[in-house]
């Protein structure tokens, strides 16, 4: 038969299932620094796309804002856009920053591309509207706002 275990031995075995051993907690510790510090860098690399969609939703809505206040009281409305000094926002009324790690572009019927200087988006209030369409990119993402003169409408490509 088999000889019985003396008791000391016994209560260690017992006595070890009940918690961690040092070595398993630094081993999780290391797991979980890993993948925080991983999990950081990719939601870092994603703030700035959250910047080109915000800018994106802001100028379309500034764009619609301006057609509507146009159509509504019948005046001129105009949305100007200062490539050198980074800013948009309604003629006459504050200028809002835009981001500098995000491009913007111009690209107008008539003019061709453009990269600087002031732009403007101009609304009637017979419905009629004057202007091209506008890039923001970041990397190799790109956001479209153009206007439909047909339409009159805002258009947003992601």
């Amino acid at each position: 038969m088999h000889e019985p275990r003396p008791r000391r031995l016994h209560q260690a075995c017992v006595r070890r299932g009940k918690g961690f051993t040092l070595l398993e907690l630094i081993i999780v510790v290391v797991f979980i620094t890993l993948i925080l510090g991983l999990s950081s860098g990719f939601f870092g690399n994603m703030l700035p796309s959250a910047k080109l969609n915000s800018l994106g939703r802001e100028i379309s809505s500034t764009i619609r804002h301006a057609r509507t206040m146009a159509r509504n009281e019948g005046e001129r409305q105009a949305v100007i856009l200062d490539l050198d000094a980074r800013t948009f926002g309604l003629e006459g009324k504050t200028a809002k920053p835009i981001p500098p790690e995000i491009a913007v572009r111009i690209v107008d019927p008539f003019a061709g591309d453009i990269y600087r200087g002031k732009y403007s988006l101009v609304f009637y209030g017979t419905g009629g509207m004057e202007g091209g369409t506008v890039f923001l990119s970041y990397r190799k993402k790109t956001i479209s706002i153009s206007l439909d003169p047909v339409v009159g409408s805002v258009m947003v490509k992601r």
